[in-house]
């Protein structure tokens, strides 16, 4: 079982979550032996041409007993995910992903991008004991990992929260990689929470703009009373990009020093804040979300073959909110055409890529028809 300090109490509030009682686990095999699924890659750093849909991309696979595969039913995009598909911080990625070289193939590539998922458990390492098959969940997957826009997605356990309850997978989707790094910025860096923010102003300022806004809005903040400047916008990636990792290393912490002791004497506290992965830090977000206290807000839904365009989209700017990918928009949208059928046609998830098809001829169904008998249709027709 998998040890860490919040292990119980984060355990005990899924259980709260979804009602009901956490199950001794063995080993589980995967029902259908796969080595392949549909996925977004790139083969190459470069603009949006770079992107490659293929069916062929190997399946995740569990290695270590603490991780879950995840079936993705919605995705997001972030500025990282263009970024890097530019190749931004492939240096320190690539070390983190084989730092002692021991992998034979030199290379990251066919790499999947996109950092947020919103799905269903589908398998589960010997360690996990808090999730089990079928649990509605969301995540943020590290740079480092292969990405969401797969119709599957391997994750540590512990990088894995259950999913707010009042949010639909295209809403979850819109918030862990974004979540997670303004939680890391304000309660991680910045050490704000609910028990000493009461009547604060002018004590935390949360940079993620960059360029000019540091030289004036550190003036802002209450001198020598604690406040704290906290920016997203730091050099670390760019640096090691350029310089290298032993040099761009040592470049970063020259730059961090001299700006932090510089700031000190001003009486500010000045700190960087990065994206960190973590279930324990989501569990937190979705108690507020289904308080409430956050909400998500969506500019587009595109479906997954139309991953290019949601690129293309998110690199034009002048967003309102956040681009997502669901893989059953296409389904949902054809279905609106057969109201009729809507309730029945909803409930199928595995038979999604097999029913889109006939749904743009509309399904005509006998209203008494069950889900078996849709799913037994499908399968003897060959759908």
């Amino acid at each position: 079982m998998l040890s860490r300090g919040a292990a119980g109490g984060r355990a005990l509030r899924g259980v709260a979550r979804a009602g009901r009682q956490l199950p001794s686990r063995g080993l589980r095999s995967s029902p259908r032996c796969r080595s392949a699924m549909p996925s977004w890659v790139i083969d190459r750093y470069g603009r949006n041409d770079v992107l490659r849909f293929t069916r062929d991309m190997v399946f995740p696979i569990i290695h270590f007993p603490n991780e879950v595969i995840i079936k993705v039913h919605a995705a997001s995009l972030n500025p990282i995910d263009l970024s890097m598909r530019s190749g931004y911080g492939a240096t320190a990625l690539n070390m983190k992903r084989d730092p002692l070289k021991l992998k034979s193939a030199d290379t990251e590539f066919p790499l999947t991008l996109g950092r947020d998922v919103s799905g269903v458990i589908m398998e589960c390492g010997l360690s996990v004991s808090y999730f089990k098959p079928g649990d509605e969940v969301w995540a943020a997957i590290p740079p480092w990992k292969q990405g969401t826009l797969s119709e599957f997605v391997v994750a540590s356990g512990n990088e894995v929260s259950f999913k707010p309850k009042c949010l639909s997978h295209t809403e979850a989707a819109s918030l862990p990689y974004v979540g997670l790094t303004a939680w890391s910025a304000v309660n991680q860096v910045g050490g704000l929470n609910q028990n000493n923010c009461s009547g604060k102003r002018f004590d935390f300022i949360l940079d993620n703009v960059g360029g000019s806004t540091e030289k004036w809005a550190l003036d802002l903040l209450k001198k020598w009373s604690g406040a704290t400047y906290v920016t997203l916008v730091t050099p670390f990636l760019i640096n090691m990009d350029k310089l290298g990792v032993a040099d761009g290393m040592l470049q970063t912490g020259v730059t961090v020093g001299s700006k932090t002791v510089k700031h000190l004497f001003k009486g500010v506290h000045y700190r960087w804040a990065f994206f960190t992965p973590s279930g324990p830090n989501l569990d937190e977000i979705a108690e507020l979300v289904d308080a409430g206290k956050i909400q998500p807000v969506i500019d587009e839904v595109f479906s997954f073959s139309e991953v290019p365009k949601a690129f293309l989209k998110l690199e034009g700017g002048h967003a309102r909110g956040k681009t997502v990918i669901n893989w059953n928009k296409r389904l949902f949208t054809l279905i609106e055409r057969c109201p009729g059928h809507s309730s029945l046609l909803c409930q199928s998830d595995h038979k999604v890529a097999l029913v889109t098809a006939q749904l743009n001829n509309c399904i005509h169904l006998p209203k008494n028809s069950s889900m078996l008998n849709l799913c037994s249709r499908m399968d003897q027709q060959k759908w």
